[in-house]
């Protein structure tokens, strides 16, 4: 049951990343702190049931969490080639 708390606690730290913070990467960190906290809680549930199907999905969430993070990287760095900037409250048009 300390798992689910420690779960919502980093859910919640991530929710909160996401809505205070300005820098792109530190937005993008923020939202893989949630990935996790998601992952976390679904592990735990599935200490409770002894099912070890969630694990599985675990296992497919981390894959694609490593997939999200090169791709995600990627275009910050381009993103900040171009305009010089991660800050997010300057990048809200959608053209280059």
């Amino acid at each position: 049951m300390t798992w689910l708390v420690a779960s919502a606690l980093m859910f919640a730290i991530g929710a909160y990343g996401v809505l205070t913070r300005r820098t792109a990467i530190l937005v993008f960190l923020s939202i893989e702190l949630m990935l996790n906290a998601a992952a976390l809680s679904l592990i735990s549930f599935a200490k409770l049931t002894g099912s070890l199907d969630a694990q599985v999905v675990v296992l497919f969430i981390i894959a694609i969490a490593a997939a999200e993070v090169a791709v995600g990287l990627g275009l910050i760095v381009a993103i900040f080639r171009r305009r010089e900037t991660t800050n997010v409250d300057e990048l809200h048009q959608l053209r280059w």
